[in-house]
């Protein structure tokens, strides 16, 4: 590993970005956020990248969102930095090519939102995947709500959000969040697999074919802007303020 906060990795026709944060479990701030929408800009320029897998360093994939960030947002600034978060993970959708999120451990608040943005979803049974926010007074507003009801139906993407409920690999699969799971130390592996069988596609019909595959669902950015809208109030909320300084102060971590 070195020092970069997200680390970018070609292989022939393959690339492997891993958000590398190991010690805050790969929690996503703004710093990441720049440094991830600047390394997917050298992918979309690269017409020799057919296929994209994104993990993270250590035993998790994504914790959530730094909640120092969080602390730090009034209403202006958490709408302004939604609609950038936001960005990212759009750009991740429509780069072109297809992506594989490959979820060695945890995916939790911005890290499924992450996952969401992905083509696809490989995970490790014993991952824990769900969305905490409401109990920390905030809501998913990287665009976890259009997308987790996009994959896995407004039913379920209610009970997941109103209850924060965590599940585990099984249990995503078993709804559709996930498109297959494996043995924890598979993940990366069986990720560079299906990349492999995907990059040997016509990189033409698979773009045009991912645009068609976005085309369907074009009400996402409408739903995306009100997301931020909501998300930005939350967030500079006192109650918000009050609940996400007193999770920071416990030490439990990142949601």
């Amino acid at each position: 590993m070195t020092d970069k906060i997200v680390l970018y990795e070609k292989d022939g026709p393959l690339v492997l970005i891993t958000i590398n944060r190991p010690e805050v479990k790969n929690a996503l701030n703004l710093t990441v956020f720049r440094a991830l929408n600047d390394v997917l800009d050298i992918v979309a320029k690269d017409d020799d990248v057919k296929a994209v897998i994104i993990t993270g360093a250590g035993s998790a994939f994504v914790a959530g969102a730094d909640i120092n960030d969080l602390l730090s947002f009034d209403s202006i600034e958490g709408w302004s930095a939604s609609r950038f978060q936001q960005s990212v993970f759009n750009k991740i959708e429509k780069i072109g090519r297809p992506s594989i999120a490959a979820i060695n451990g945890a995916a939790l608040g911005g890290g499924l939102e992450l996952a969401l943005s992905c083509t696809f979803r490989i995970a490790s049974a014993k991952a824990r995947m769900g969305f905490p926010e409401l109990g920390l007074g905030i809501i998913p507003a990287f665009g976890g709500t259009e997308r987790l009801v996009r994959t896995v139906g407004h039913a379920k993407a209610v009970e997941l959000i109103l209850f924060r409920s965590v599940i585990d690999g099984n249990e995503a699969y078993r709804i559709g969040l996930v498109n297959q799971i494996v043995e924890q130390d598979q993940v990366e592996a069986q990720a560079k697999e299906w990349a492999q069988n995907l990059s040997a596609l016509s990189p033409v019909a698979v773009r045009l074919e991912l645009e068609l595959l976005h085309e369907i669902s074009r009400e996402l950015d409408t739903g995306l802007a009100l997301e931020s809208a909501l998300g930005a109030l939350t967030v500079s909320s006192k109650e918000a303020k009050a609940l996400l300084g007193g999770f920071l102060s416990k030490g439990k971590g990142k949601p």
